[in-house]
C-alpha cells in the first residue's frame, strides 16, 4: 500500500474514496477466500498423509 500525505487523502472525492473502499474490501474478501481454499488443501493434505502413515505402520507391524 502507498503512503499518501494528506493532502493527497484530502483531494479525493466522497465519490473515489467509497470506490477506493469497495475495491479494498474486494480485495480484502479475495483474499480470505485464497487463504481458506489454501487451508482446506493443507488440511486435506494431512488427512491424506496420516491415513498413508498409518496404512504403513499397521503393515510394518504384521
Amino acid at each position: 500500500m502507498s503512503k499518501e500525505f494528506p493532502s493527497e487523502r484530502d483531494k479525493l472525492t466522497p465519490e473515489q474514496r467509497r470506490a477506493r473502499d469497495a475495491e479494498r474490501r474486494l480485495d480484502a474478501e479475495q483474499a480470505m477466500r485464497e487463504h481458506q481454499l489454501a487451508e482446506e488443501a493443507r488440511q486435506e493434505n494431512m488427512k491424506r498423509l496420516r491415513a498413508a502413515r498409518l496404512a504403513r505402520e499397521a503393515s510394518a507391524k504384521k
